[in-house]
């Protein structure tokens, strides 16, 4: 059975502009895009492991159009736990301007909130951030669990999912990281404990992996 690549739209959007005026640089589709050259690292790297683009020094992106089979069934047999990351942490009682300084000094773009017993209880991005800023809050005085997107409405991922089904949820809801989590009962309640952590970075990271194997 011959498995089809599926490209998101933002994906198909390169290929389409790559076809029409490449050879193209990266830094011109991230300006045609209006996003950042490391938004777009991910979808290049996606595009050239496949085959439907090839690149060169100094030239740029250029349209091939020989979409390999492999690298999806690859994807799909490898599994989060071998490649997720140490999460970053925050309790839902931590005050805004501390979260702001952690997601710097962390370097994420994403915290995860956990309540008193560590389990995860929701989610805090840089979006989240960036709109608390423009507001007139005290952030010294409001703690995340105001404006942390809460479970039940978290994306998450287990440790035995696929990375072609982590890599699927990050563009399906267009989401920067997911929460690595293991379902347990405690008193009768379901509840998710935090092991770990998958972003964007960590998907590029097997990628580059997979080319130099």
């Amino acid at each position: 059975m011959v498995e089809i690549i599926q490209l998101s739209s933002r994906q198909q959007k390169i290929v389409e502009m790559v076809k029409e005026e490449g050879p193209i640089t990266g830094d011109q589709i991230a300006q045609a895009l209006n996003l950042t050259r490391a938004t777009l690292r991910p979808d290049l790297a996606i595009l050239t492991m496949t085959g439907i683009l090839d690149a060169r020094p100094r030239v740029g992106y250029y349209y091939q159009g020989k979409a390999s089979q492999s690298v999806g069934k690859v994807l799909k047999e490898y599994l989060v736990k071998s490649f997720q990351s140490v999460p970053v942490v925050v309790r839902d009682n931590t005050m805004l301007y501390d979260a702001i300084v952690m997601i710097f000094m962390e370097d994420v773009d994403t915290l995860i909130v956990v309540g008193e017993t560590g389990n995860l209880e929701g989610v805090l991005s840089r979006k989240d951030l960036l709109k608390i800023t423009l507001g007139q809050m005290d952030l010294h005085k409001v703690p995340v669990s105001v404006m942390m997107t809460r479970m039940p409405n978290v994306v998450t991922v287990t440790p035995e999912e696929s990375i072609y089904n982590a890599a699927k949820k990050l563009v399906d809801h267009e989401i920067d990281a997911l929460p690595v989590i293991k379902h347990l009962i405690e008193d009768g309640k379901n509840v998710y404990q935090v092991v770990g952590r998958l972003c964007k970075t960590n998907l590029t990271k097997l990628l580059v992996e997979l080319a130099e194997a």
